[in-house]
């Protein structure tokens, strides 16, 4: 399926695509930046849905991005980040079918589109929405990354893990084998459900990531009301997400002492402020901070990045 029609300006658009676990958004921006289209659709992870739905979600957002636009214009460059993107394969299954999408796209995993909001593309970023990981690039273009292994490896501190947690100690405290906890009846109330036995089918007849994900909310409201099984909860999940920082800065050679900058993506560190200012204040104790920019919108700052962008293997991992 080919979508950019044939020109008829002279004027240029530029794509950016963020695709995670929950969702997928799609922006298109002029040659100077501006936003002219924005759409929405499902996940785009293509592990979790499937090739077919995938590549369906992504061309979904796209078109419904160009719809102010109409129909005769092309975009000249695309640069879509997709959740699990990271080797050969991955770009095999998923790029043949990206092409026709612009004059020009670049495929790569989702959280290198928040690299492009910091200065020359140097710092670190962390990604914590349904799923979790790091990714980091020093002044020499060395890039690395910890953490980004889905959800049955790893995905620590994501609102995934944050959720599958919480089910599991409601479940625990339901039986007696764990301690009372508020997460039962959060969780209870937040898929409307009136018994605990409910939550089997809630879970393995109604599956998916992005549902167990938005159970953190769960988790930070129970915490905020003083539940001490939802306070572990979101401490070790701070942690985790400090750890994959520090693990990121010590790979590519960053000193403690230098400040780091730092790009901050996913709803539970854009969306949960006290969560956030945790996690920078533990951050900070063991490592010094540069600029920290929060990355809303990773689609519209790749849409804004791309512009300039000629070659990929200057500056990020392709």
């Amino acid at each position: 399926m080919n979508i950019s029609a044939t020109e008829t300006t002279n004027e240029s658009y530029y794509l950016g695509v963020d695709g995670g676990g929950s969702k997928t958004l799609a922006v298109i921006v002029n040659a100077h930046g501006e936003e002219v289209g924005r759409g929405q659709s499902g996940s785009s992870n293509y592990t979790s849905v499937g090739v077919d739905k995938a590549i369906s979600n992504i061309y979904a957002a796209i078109e419904e991005a160009r719809l102010p636009l109409g129909t005769e214009f092309t975009i000249t460059k695309a640069w879509l980040g997709l959740a699990a993107v990271d080797r050969p394969a991955d770009h095999a299954n998923l790029a043949p079918r990206l092409q026709g999408l612009a004059q020009t796209v670049f495929l790569t995993n989702d959280a290198e589109l928040a690299l492009s909001t910091l200065p020359a593309a140097v710092g670190i970023v962390l990604i914590a929405g349904t799923g979790s990981i790091s990714l980091g690039r020093n002044a020499q273009g060395v890039t690395s990354r910890a953490g980004g292994w889905g959800y049955l490896l790893g995905d620590e501190g994501s609102g995934y893990a944050l959720g599958s947690q919480a089910l599991q100690a409601a479940v625990r405290a339901a039986d007696g084998r764990g301690p009372h906890t508020l997460l039962l009846e959060r969780i209870l109330a937040f898929w409307q459900l009136e018994r605990p036995d409910q939550l089997i089918g809630e879970v393995y007849f109604n599956p998916g990531k992005a549902k167990i994900a938005r159970l953190s909310t769960c988790v930070m409201q129970a915490e905020q009301e003083g539940d001490p099984i939802a306070q572990e909860l979101v401490q070790h999940a701070i942690s985790e997400l400090v750890l994959a920082v520090k693990t990121v800065a010590r790979k590519l050679d960053m000193p403690l002492e230098q400040p780091l900058p730092l790009a901050l993506g996913g709803g539970l560190l854009v969306n949960e402020l006290s969560f956030q200012k945790r996690f920078l204040d533990l951050l900070s104790s063991t490592q010094t901070l540069g600029e920290i920019v929060l990355v809303e919108y990773p689609a519209l700052s790749a849409a804004r990045a791309v512009i300039d962008i000629i070659d990929f293997n200057h500056w990020i991992r392709v």
